[in-house]
């Protein structure tokens, strides 16, 4: 489920390449006994929005046939019903609001810190120019440890395209993962 979001969970690896512009962590605490504590009421308002996007049939709760319509909505026609059956199992049972909030809440706090994914984009930036080329980051996607699809390398580009020469500014790319939006 949430793949829709930009969050493909593949093990340990989260992909925010397209996630809610203000979904940022509201403290860095855990979930605690309240998600919504997790996030401002903004945040909370734009969850609310698309988990009512999500929610096709307007039962209250997102389901298998919710998921297909809203890849269908999406143009996305093909999805393979144990991709979605893959999706509604991440959660601990039906996915009302409440659940849908925890399940992103949960998302928000794996994700690393901004200086740790940084840090492993510097390693390959000897010249500390704060941007490597494109097909070098690539390559290495998909070659190495949990190795990226085609269709995820695909999905990274569209969010963030290199620019003329090639290169990805990998800077950007990683404040927009931690924090959300892009920096001015």
């Amino acid at each position: 489920m949430c793949y829709l979001a930009g969050w493909h969970n593949r093990g340990d690896r989260k992909n925010s390449f397209m996630a809610p512009k203000k979904a940022k962590k509201k403290t860095e605490g855990g979930a605690g006994s309240n998600v919504f504590s997790m996030f401002d009421q903004s945040q909370i308002q734009e969850f609310k929005e698309a988990f009512t996007i999500m929610d096709q049939n307007r039962d209250g709760f997102i389901d298998k046939n919710d998921l297909r319509d809203t890849f269908a909505a999406l143009g996305r026609l093909n999805v393979k019903n144990e991709e979605l059956e893959a999706m509604v199992k991440e959660a601990p049972g039906p996915i009302n609001f409440t659940v849908f909030l925890t399940m992103f809440g949960e998302k928000l706090k794996g994700t690393d810190p901004e200086e740790t994914i940084l840090h492993a984009f510097k390693i390959f930036d000897v010249e500390g120019k704060g941007f490597l080329k494109a097909d070098f980051i690539k390559e290495r996607l998909m070659t190495q440890a949990d190795r990226f699809s085609e269709e995820e390398i695909k999905q990274m580009f569209t969010a963030f395209p290199p620019d003329v020469r090639g290169n990805l500014d990998y800077k950007n790319l990683c404040y927009v993962i931690t924090h959300g939006d892009e920096k001015d």
